[in-house]
């Protein structure tokens, strides 16, 4: 029976756990970038590109669509799986905040697909793509603890110790 997500917090790096998916916070292009999506190819190997390439060739030929998810393999990483998503540009669109909430339950969906129990997100669109912090640690805990799902674990890794005491000062 699907429940929400136990959902934790953490500071540190999402290449280094070893759980069953990590999502991605990809540009369109599936072909890596920056951020997370640098660090996430630079770890996997290039064994996540020649998926995400295979991915652009055949399914997704003029890139992931913002607020879709997509799994490839995890290369070297410690996880089975990656889970890409796109998230948002901060006021590019007026469905911008459905977007990024788009981006959290759609990766819950792939992992279910996967048989996925433990998930570690990042938080998305909140780097280069702008969004406020705040806003984007809220929308990732109320879709984490708000959509059913049969992932028992999902952790938002935060990227630096302000962020991580803003989450938890939003939690409790």
């Amino acid at each position: 029976m699907s429940t929400p997500a136990r959902v934790e917090l953490r500071h540190g790096d999402i290449t280094r756990l070893s759980v069953d998916a990590v999502v991605n916070a990809a540009n369109s292009s599936l072909l890596g970038g920056g951020g997370v999506d640098g660090a996430i190819h630079r770890a996997g190997g290039p064994a996540i590109l020649r998926e995400c390439r295979e991915l652009r060739a055949t399914r997704f030929p003029d890139g992931l669509p913002t607020g879709h998810a997509v799994a490839t393999g995890a290369g070297e990483l410690p996880a089975r799986w990656v889970i890409h998503t796109v998230g948002p540009v901060y006021g590019r669109t007026p469905d911008g905040p459905q977007r990024l909430t788009d981006c959290y339950s759609t990766c819950l969906a792939v992992a279910d697909d996967l048989g996925a129990r433990t998930v570690a997100f990042p938080l998305i669109s909140a780097g280069a793509y702008g969004w406020p912090r705040e806003d984007a640690v809220r929308t990732a805990l109320d879709t984490l603890h708000g959509v059913s799902t049969d992932v028992r674990t999902a952790i938002l890794v935060l990227f630096d110790a302000a962020t991580l005491r803003l989450a938890e000062s939003l939690v409790g």
